[in-house]
């Protein structure tokens, strides 16, 4: 057992499983750190996004990587599933699970193409990877207003022909520079009704919070 220890080496393999898990762990930090979280400010999808990549990566490269069939299959599963989560849970934002998707299939392709593509190349993928989500997010996504939904006690305001004074009684309790304000369901027992207001977002950021319909309760 010593004796295989001290004569233990590298092989070709194994240094390019960890020399490409290297790179996919870079690439997913870069994304997730320059990209989403400057928006998003989760720390806990940032911890999640890290080590499902490195996870998918390992499992694909380890365990999937000479069975072709056994590697697509198992990528389309895992996209199954996180689709199921997507439209089971309301609590996963659509821009989380956007780019849950797209670092699951960053994962896959470093898992399956890292020990095939020599360095330069899996790099190329990699930045193709990462100037979509450049382009995405500085011009495709430079729209800085915000949005929450709000559960409105005067009703009365609600009338197509007061929309102004609802739209100044809303700026007076929430602070914000509303820009537009959507009506949703009325309950005329309670003299309650779901807004959907849209404001100007003054640190450009997503809140996730802002799409909350009801408060939490302690144990939630």
């Amino acid at each position: 057992m010593l004796q295989d220890l001290l004569s233990f080496s590298f092989s070709a393999a194994l240094g390019s499983t960890i020399l490409s898990l290297v790179v996919n762990t870079l690439v997913t930090w870069a994304v997730v750190h320059f990209f989403y979280y400057p928006k998003g400010r989760r720390r806990d999808y940032y911890f999640t996004f890290i080590l499902l990549s490195v996870s998918i990566y390992m499992l694909i490269a380890l365990l999937l990587r000479d069975n072709h069939d056994m590697g697509i299959g198992a990528a389309l599963g895992l996209f199954a599933i996180f689709g199921i989560i997507r439209y089971r849970t309301e609590q996963v934002p659509i821009r989380e699970m956007t780019y849950l998707f797209f670092l699951v299939a960053l994962s896959v392709i470093n898992g399956k193409c890292g020990g095939t593509l020599n360095l330069l190349e899996q790099l190329s993928i990699n930045a193709i990877f990462v100037v979509c989500v450049w382009i995405c997010e500085n011009f495709l996504n430079t729209n800085h207003e915000g949005c929450k939904y709000v559960k409105y006690d005067n009703i009365d305001l609600i009338k197509p022909e007061r929309y102004d004074d609802l739209k100044a009684d809303l700026e007076e309790r929430l602070g914000l520079k509303i820009t537009r304000v959507e009506v949703g369901a009325v309950d005329f027992l309670t003299d309650m009704t779901m807004l959907r207001v849209f404001y100007i977002d003054p640190d450009h950021r997503i809140k996730s919070v802002d799409h909350m319909t009801k408060i939490p309760r302690d144990n939630e």
